[in-house]
């Protein structure tokens, strides 16, 4: 039976920043589906975009030509509990295969803070978390499967067309469409999650301290402030416990905060207040949790924003930091909110990995979108960039940046050999869209 499409589906991302109107949308339920859609797609010269949980910022995702959601393949295709390797369709979103790989007592080493994304999704957007002896979540990957714009599939790993999964594994959606994923896991551990609260002089003049203390450590600054909270996550053998509360989470630091940034568009002097109200009324003690490790990784992003996420090299973290705040307060009307999320991740040798041949440290600046309403950030995203630029910043892959070719030549030593196996899977472009065109073009 071919497979069925649908015509005037409406895809918008997550934080409704960025949508579109694909010409037709399909869901396969079976690679012979998807061959079928790509088969469509040479025959009327269309462009293919595959999409998976939407949770990108940017158009990454967007076409006006057909659009696949994997979604109906996801599922488990093997266990190797010898190996701790677990082979996946890659449409499954993490959050249903936490409780599967918690059946047979394994886990991932590490995850990023949402779990409502897919596995094809997460590793082809260089989706990290934090960890200096931790790489993004893509270096989880042990082999995949690739089907090219002329519909053969390739099997990939370190033995087996290694250039490609060289590629692949931070593949932009551009290569082909991935079917299969197979993951590197460890045995099941739970983590505690300690953060208290500090200042970012004594962070940044203790780093390296910080970062051999805690397996998973990462901060958040206060814009505005000297306020800092750090948060160590480490192994524990404790049982399940927490210091969160709905009152606090949901009525303060949901509700009272979306009421008080709405108000801030009125009046952006409040900003600055707000940074230092929430650090003192959420943020000023020491808190513990401790849990199943999927459950202290992945929390709830509460409102609908804008994010940058740059990755600098890790020794570049307090120069960066401390000229960001610098230009904070030589520009007051320029206000950012709270808070920038700094993290630290592994080098890795992925061609198109933010983290490639070297330690980096992911800053992460967001501005909130109050009860969906756009807030003035342009002087502030210009501001950062030009920052992570000076410092050697490669912008994430998933979030929104304005950089072209020209800069990810320079950004990236192996940014050409990416280019050449991209231009032979695929020649015509068929896997391309406007936000790869600035990359590509």
């Amino acid at each position: 039976m071919p497979v069925h499409g649908h015509k005037g589906v409406q895809f918008q991302n997550w934080a409704k920043t960025y949508g579109c109107c694909p010409e037709m949308y399909y869901q396969p339920t079976s690679v012979e589906e998807v061959k079928e859609v790509l088969t469509l797609a040479r025959q009327q010269n269309k462009r293919v975009k595959v999409v998976g949980g939407g949770h990108s910022p940017s158009d990454i995702a967007c076409t006006d030509g057909f659009m696949i959601h994997m979604g109906k393949m996801n599922r488990v295709l093997q266990v190797d509990k010898e190996k701790k390797q677990v082979t996946v369709e890659a449409g499954i979103f993490l959050s249903d295969l936490h409780p599967q790989l918690d059946k047979h007592g394994l886990a991932l080493s590490n995850l990023g803070a949402v779990s409502d994304v897919t596995v094809a999704g997460v590793i082809g957007s260089g989706t990290h978390n934090t960890g200096i002896k931790h790489g993004i979540l893509a270096t989880q990957v042990v082999a995949l499967t690739l089907l090219t714009a002329d519909g053969i599939v390739l099997e990939c790993s370190e033995s087996s067309n290694a250039d490609v999964f060289q590629a692949a594994r931070v593949h932009l959606g551009c290569l082909g469409i991935i079917l299969t994923v197979t993951l590197q896991c460890v045995p099941q551990f739970h983590l505690q999650e300690t953060s208290f609260p500090s200042t970012l002089k004594e962070v940044l003049d203790n780093l390296d301290s910080h970062l051999k203390k805690s397996e998973y450590f990462r901060f958040l600054w206060f814009p505005h402030s000297e306020n800092v909270s750090v948060i160590y996550q480490d192994h524990t053998s404790k049982a399940p416990s927490s210091s969160t509360s709905w009152f606090w989470d949901y009525a303060i630091g949901f509700y009272l905060l979306e009421l008080l940034l709405w108000t801030s568009t009125f009046l952006p002097c409040l900003v600055g207040w707000i940074n230092r109200f929430f650090f003192w009324l959420l943020f000023n003690c020491t808190k513990e949790n401790s849990n199943i490790s999927h459950k202290i990784f992945t929390y709830e992003c509460r409102f609908k924003q804008h994010v940058q996420d740059w990755a600098i090299p890790r020794e570049k973290t307090k120069e960066a930091l401390l000229e960001l705040k610098a230009m904070l307060e030589a520009h007051p009307k320029v206000v950012a909110h709270y808070p920038v999320e700094v993290r630290f991740t592994r080098g890795d040798d992925i061609l198109l990995s933010p983290c490639f041949q070297r330690d980096s440290c992911y800053m992460n600046i967001i501005m909130y979108r109050p009860y969906g309403k756009d807030v003035p950030r342009l002087d502030y995203w210009l501001a950062y960039e030009t920052i992570m630029k000076k410092f050697g910043g490669r912008p994430h892959w998933a979030k929104a940046h304005n950089c072209t070719r020209k800069d990810f030549e320079k950004m990236y030593p192996s940014f050409s050999k990416f280019c050449a196996i991209r231009e032979r899977l695929d020649p015509t472009g068929m896997f391309l869209n406007s936000y790869l065109e600035k990359v590509f073009y």
